[in-house]
């Protein structure tokens, strides 16, 4: 998994239908969520999680997309496996990890250094901790 901390910024809630929105080094990253824990709240600092098999890659992005949450990071590594290829970036402090096919990765030309677009829909992004209790 990987882990981002981060502060709630915002949430905005319909019947069970939530939206919550946080701050991460002055990027604002986008959660949905059926179930919201209590505990959470304006201000909470926690712990976000996103399995790196729900974390996309775009290079040379260019256009409108849905994805909530785009974050411009920077390969720090590629392990290509027989099938797949785990590709770790950079985002401010954090490390976060991707696993895609490695024809994918063959396609994309992927090489440690390139900067590139990572992709997680608002559905994908959850809280893994509250830090404040």
């Amino acid at each position: 998994m990987s882990t981002i901390l981060a502060t709630v910024s915002h949430i905005e809630s319909c019947e069970s239908l939530h939206i919550v929105k946080f701050d991460f080094h002055g990027e604002t990253l986008s959660m949905m969520s059926l179930d919201l824990n209590k505990n959470v709240k304006i201000g909470a600092h926690v712990k976000l999680v996103i399995k790196p098999t729900h974390t996309a890659i775009a290079k040379d992005l260019s256009g409108e997309m849905s994805y909530s949450n785009q974050l411009n990071s920077q390969i720090v590594s590629i392990d290509n496996g027989q099938l797949l290829s785990s590709i770790k970036l950079s985002y401010f402090d954090a490390i976060l990890e991707s696993i895609i096919t490695l024809s994918s990765s063959k396609r994309m030309h992927l090489s440690v250094g390139d900067k590139v677009c990572v992709l997680i829909k608002a559905n994908e992004l959850s809280i893994g901790e509250i830090l404040d209790d």
